[in-house]
């Protein structure tokens, strides 16, 4: 059986195993460690979700999904933010604009987060 594909965007190394640690029996995971990498393997992987933190140096999460938004329309909307902090303005912005499915606070638990990915890919 064929495993959903995910991008997780984050740029500290030690969330990124975590992540991949986590799930990698559940989905296929692709890591970038800053929003270009993210643009380049989106460039050459199909992706069913793509998941990023939003505070991150060069390029925020909200920023990564504009580009995605530009740059890969067909891809679907299955795209999630996490952040440690609350929502704001360029949140809000994200779901009206480009194709926000949810905001998932950090620290995020296994169980619901997996159900929330799941969710993004179903709709």
């Amino acid at each position: 059986m064929e495993k959903y594909k995910i991008l997780y965007v984050d740029d500290e190394e030690s969330n990124l195993r975590i992540f991949r640690d986590t799930f990698r029996r559940d989905f296929e995971i692709y890591l970038a460690i800053s929003g270009q990498k993210a643009l380049a393997i989106l460039k050459q992987k199909y992706i069913d979700v793509v998941i990023t933190d939003q505070r991150m140096p060069e390029m925020t999460g909200v920023e990564l999904l504009k580009e995605i938004n530009a740059r890969f329309p067909y891809i679907p909307p299955h795209r999630l933010i996490l952040s440690g902090y609350a929502e704001d303005k360029d949140i809000k912005e994200a779901f009206k604009k480009y194709r926000l499915f949810k905001f998932v606070s950090k620290p995020w638990n296994y169980n619901e987060f997996k159900e929330i990915i799941i969710e993004a890919i179903k709709q």
